[in-house]
This record gives C-alpha cells, sequence and structure tokens, in this order.
C-alpha cells in the first residue's frame, strides 16, 4: 500500500512521468506509445484508449468484489461458512459475459488486423535481411544491392546519435510513400519492429515475410530486432530516415551503404533541423 499511494504521488506531481514520447524515439520518463507516423499506428493507438476503457472498469470491479469478499465473508465476519456451492445466475453471468466483451474487442481488432495484412499497391520495396547481429538492406526496384546496417559503438558515437539505437548505414524511404517491406532472415529467427510505424515483422530462415507502411511526416524513427536471437540480440537496432523523394532519389544515386550517402543524409537532417527551428 506505501508503494502504490508514493507512486500515485509521484504520478500526480512530477511532470516527467506523463512525458510524451520523442518522435521516433524513446523518452526519459515516457509512459505511453510513440507518436504515431503511419495509419497503420494511428489504427493501433484509438484501440488502444478502446482497450483502456474496457481494462480499467473489469480491473476496478474485480479488485472492488475481491476486498468485498475479503472483508464480508472472511474469518471473523463469517465464521460459518454457507454449505452450497453453486449459483445458476452467477455461473451464465460470468460465462457469458467475458464472452461478449471478446466478442466487442474482435468487432474493432479484426479490421486493424486486415488492414496491416491486406498490402495495397505499393511504391517503393524494401528488403531487410537479419543477421547475428546486424540488418542487411536491398532496394530491388532501384538495382540497389545489399548493404549492411551495424549499430554504432559507443565511442564512435557522434552527436545527434543516440546510443544502442543508432547505425552506421541506416534504411531511408520517401515520405508519403507506400513501401512493401519484405523481411527475412540468413541464421536464426529475428524480428523487424519499428514503434512508431506500427511494424514488427519475424525475420525467418529460408521464407519471406512482408508488411508495409507509409510515412506521413519526414524524421527519424528507431527500433530494434524484438526476436531473442543470440547474445548481442540487444545490439542490432533500427534506423530509418523518411525524407523527401529529392533527397531519397540523391540518396540512392550516391549509392547507399557509403559515406557520400550518408552525407547526404547528414546535410538533408541538419537542413530539415534549421527549418524547423526557425518555425518554432
Amino acid at each position: 500500500m506505501r508503494f502504490l499511494t508514493a507512486f500515485a504521488l509521484a504520478a500526480l506531481t512530477s511532470a516527467s512521468a506523463f512525458a510524451t514520447p520523442l518522435d521516433g524515439q524513446p523518452t526519459d520518463g515516457g509512459i505511453n506509445f510513440q507518436p504515431a507516423a503511419t495509419s497503420i499506428m494511428e489504427r493501433i493507438h484509438d484501440f488502444h484508449i478502446l482497450m483502456l476503457w474496457i481494462i480499467v472498469p473489469i480491473t476496478l470491479l474485480v479488485m472492488g468484489l475481491l476486498a468485498w469478499v475479503m472483508v464480508r465473508y472472511g474469518r471473523k465476519a463469517n465464521p460459518t461458512p454457507a454449505k452450497w456451492s453453486h449459483n445458476t445466475l452467477i455461473e451464465v453471468v460470468w460465462t457469458g459475459l467475458p464472452v461478449l466483451i471478446l466478442v466487442f474487442i474482435a468487432v474493432f481488432s479484426f479490421p486493424i488486423l486486415y488492414y496491416q495484412d491486406e498490402i495495397p499497391e505499393s511504391d517503393l520495396t524494401v528488403k531487410a535481411v537479419g543477421y547475428q547481429w546486424y540488418w542487411g538492406y536491398e532496394y530491388p526496384d532501384q538495382e540497389v544491392g545489399e548493404y549492411i546496417s551495424t549499430m554504432v559503438a559507443d565511442e564512435d558515437l557522434q552527436d545527434g546519435q543516440l546510443r544502442n539505437l543508432s547505425v552506421d548505414y541506416p534504411m531511408v524511404v520517401p515520405v508519403g510513400a507506400t513501401v512493401r517491406l519484405q523481411v527475412a532472415a540468413a541464421d536464426v529467427i529475428h524480428n523487424w519492429a519499428m514503434p512508431a510505424f506500427g511494424t514488427k515483422m519475424d525475420a525467418i530462415p529460408g521464407r519471406i515475410n512482408e508488411a508495409w507502411f507509409r510515412v506521413d511526416r519526414e524524421g527519424v524513427f528507431y527500433g530494434q530486432c524484438s526476436e531473442l536471437c543470440g547474445i548481442r540480440h540487444a545490439f542490432m537496432p533500427i534506423e530509418v530516415h523518411v525524407v523527401s523523394q529529392e533527397a531519397f532519389d540523391a540518396w540512392i544515386a550516391s549509392g547507399p551503404g557509403s559515406d557520400e550517402s550518408n552525407e547526404l543524409l547528414a546535410e538533408y537532417t541538419a537542413a530539415r533541423e534549421t527549418r524547423l527551428a526557425q518555425l518554432d
């Protein structure tokens, strides 16, 4: 009880306890999803809010019933227990009501699953291959062969890069483009997960799984492998840069996976941040 009281007071008095997650990256003190960057994640946000309206009343009801039973029917208050063991009405209610709740949830969850699974006509295809312990990216539509994306070591971090999240050669996609993501693995099972996109797809050896996303705004977004894949599972992050179509074309022309391509991305990111600062 002391822990719950302290937590409630901290939540009410500390702004950081309810900090809004930064766009595309984790936030100290954040307790909610990252801001949605795709229509898929927006639907997941809405469904999450719906689930909270269902889960919280059920939790409070069950806690209240438990407290009432412990007080009303404890040994001191009720030394002689009742002899009956069944109540038809109660058993019908506690069996039928959860079924109705699950049906209600299914009505809203199945369309989201279908929306995630049904891939629309794409503007771009990217193949992501998981290795122990890094990612390889390929752009077949642009005839770009696979390049390797590995985590930046702590001693090599530059200004603006994030520990355990930034990579040397990130994935790049144009803003507003429908991206068909093909995910595979070369050794063990990995998982390509990007929280802000609402995308999470297993990378399985010998199999190609597909997902899709369409990012609505420019920015840098971070994810990680979300399948236990070995001793360096925690060190194969995902970094995606969403840029304008012109910047994407220039990046493709520069040769993805090269120092020149990274210089273009750095210049573009700096120019975007300058524009945002001027708007503020």
